[in-house]
């Protein structure tokens, strides 16, 4: 993985789709797991139900594609380094709208702006689908750094608009 020096790196992004190769597909799914064995450790974890993301990345990617949404990675040199995913909201809780899911950067990569990158690029999609808005619910006390980009990116808290059962979140929303 990049170091946080000032040596060259190379970033790329990829969206997974039904026709993503073998290893695309499979580095998404590394990373959404990793993710999940993440939040387990984290303040309120105990409550995430790990057992739904595994459905989800063993479905991958049509858990989020046949939810109007997606999956995106990208790579340092190289070397996956981060993901997010996002799905349309259903239209009695926000007409128009996606979910941003699943923002995870591995620490090595942590400091090279990926997650703001990362977000921009759901902020980028959404706004060229023409969505109304881009919510998400996130924990402060343990993704803190992930919160002061949202903050940062214009995300204002909104209504809870979910039933996640993790501890101490707070529900945020970007309209477009």
């Amino acid at each position: 993985m990049a170091t946080k020096s000032s040596e060259s790196r190379h970033v790329e992004f990829e969206e997974i789709a039904f026709e993503s190769p073998a290893p695309s597909i499979a580095s998404a799914q590394e990373l959404l797991l990793e993710y999940g064995r993440w939040v387990i450790v984290q303040p309120g974890g105990a409550h995430f139900c790990f057992g739904s993301l595994e459905k989800e990345v063993s479905e991958l990617p049509a858990s989020y594609l046949n939810q109007n949404g997606g999956c995106l990675i990208t790579r340092v040199n190289g070397v996956p380094a981060g993901c997010v995913a996002w799905r349309a909201m259903p239209a009695d809780m926000a007409e128009n709208a996606w979910e941003l899911k699943r923002l995870y950067v591995r620490p090595a990569a942590r400091g090279l702006s990926l997650g703001r990158a990362l977000t921009q690029a759901v902020l980028d999609r959404a706004f060229k689908a023409q969505r109304s808005a881009v919510y998400l619910d996130t924990a402060p006390e343990s993704m803190a750094a992930a919160h002061q980009i949202y903050l940062e990116m214009g995300f204002i808290p909104c209504e809870r608009y979910n039933d996640n059962p993790v501890e101490g979140l707070v529900h945020l929303v970007k309209f477009l």
